[in-house]
């Protein structure tokens, strides 16, 4: 099994989510993760479709290096409040 880094999941969705501000962090082992993304283009979408976003700028990482991801998506309006 591959492994990543938390460094590396915050380029991978900056990639896809050009605006997003990413927070991560491993709180388990190597594969376990805890992630915030706030992001303008998630305004307007129930958060399964902001998740499925973030899953699709991880890729091939969530079958493979990462075993859990508490994911958080918010708007900028969100995170502020």
């Amino acid at each position: 099994m591959s492994s990543v880094n938390p460094e590396q999941l915050k380029a991978l969705v900056c990639q896809e989510i050009e605006d997003a501000q990413v927070d991560v962090t491993c709180y388990s082992g190597d594969n376990h993760f805890e992630m915030t993304v706030v992001s303008t283009q998630f305004e307007g979408k129930p958060r399964i479709a902001r998740h499925k976003m973030v899953y699709a700028a991880l890729g091939d990482n969530m079958r493979q290096a990462v075993h859990a991801l508490a994911l958080k998506t918010k708007t900028p309006e969100e995170a502020a409040a």
